[in-house]
């Protein structure tokens, strides 16, 4: 695959996905072709996050398998029939004995249909809990509902703080989410020309307030649409706002890559 910006010596830097479900079936065919290709061009470590507790134990099991590789575990706002009460207790267990990067992806989600706020809240809130409990940051996913996860996270102050995976919310949320000590993660949507809210966002924020991330296979760049997303491509991600914030896309990676290390500690 050729890359928009060939020119870059990215060899020379490193730089961390920190979201992708590189467990997913869609990667088991090729997950080491796909892992080649965004070693060449310098993301080296990858966040997977859990979505359902049925899939945590394949999660697991493909991340100790690869160097690299950092399991997240939680229960997604968006696969609430998937979830049963005891799968809190499940996650509490596996945080006990399993090297778990962070609590995630959970959150709220009020654009999918026939949202139940209180249902999403009543696994929201003891994971977060969880998350306190074991000193963990959190990767939360929110949609329509910025206002209601910031007040959950003003109640409970965690200090790990976290990551706004694809952040879509307003330029005031997104202050307030910083305030708290979370990080907002940037992906394919920012290389949209229409994407201007988060272009000021990205520009006008310092940059320890941001990590990279795909969402792989999802949330496809502008020059993929309709086409599977793949770690390698955190590194266009990289230079969109290197473009965006007029900065070198080595002082984008440093960054980013430093602010992801201290946010996420067994990354190392």
């Amino acid at each position: 695959m050729q890359l928009f910006f060939p020119a870059l010596k990215l060899h020379y830097m490193q730089l961390i996905d920190t979201h992708c479900h590189l467990d997913f079936p869609v990667f088991d065919i090729d997950l080491q072709s796909v892992l080649s290709e965004a070693h060449s061009v310098g993301v080296d470590q990858f966040i997977v996050p859990g979505v359902v507790a049925e899939k945590w134990g394949h999660l697991l099991k493909v991340t100790g398998a690869n160097h690299g590789m950092h399991p997240a575990l939680g229960l997604h706002p968006c696969f609430m029939k998937h979830h049963k009460s005891a799968d809190i207790e499940r996650l509490e267990s596996l945080l006990q004995c399993e090297s778990a990067c962070a609590v995630g992806e959970i959150g709220l989600d009020l654009f999918i249909p026939d949202a139940d706020l209180e249902q999403q809240l009543a696994f929201l809130r003891p994971q977060l809990e969880l998350a306190s409990q074991y000193g963990l940051p959190l990767i939360l996913h929110v949609r329509k509902a910025h206002d209601q996860m910031l007040k959950e996270l003003r109640r409970l102050q965690l200090e790990a703080g976290g990551v706004v995976h694809a952040f879509s919310g307003s330029e005031q949320q997104a202050e307030q989410y910083l305030k708290l000590g979370y990080k907002l993660g940037i992906g394919g949507t920012v290389t949209y020309d229409r994407a201007k809210k988060l272009h000021r966002i990205v520009k006008n924020n310092p940059l320890e307030s941001f990590v990279l991330e795909t969402d792989s296979p999802d949330i496809p760049l502008s020059a993929y649409r309709g086409e599977r997303n793949v770690p390698a491509r955190a590194a266009e991600v990289a230079q969109v706002m290197a473009e965006i914030r007029g900065e070198g896309i080595e002082r984008i990676a440093e960054m980013t890559t430093r602010t992801a290390r201290e946010l996420f500690k067994t990354l190392g």
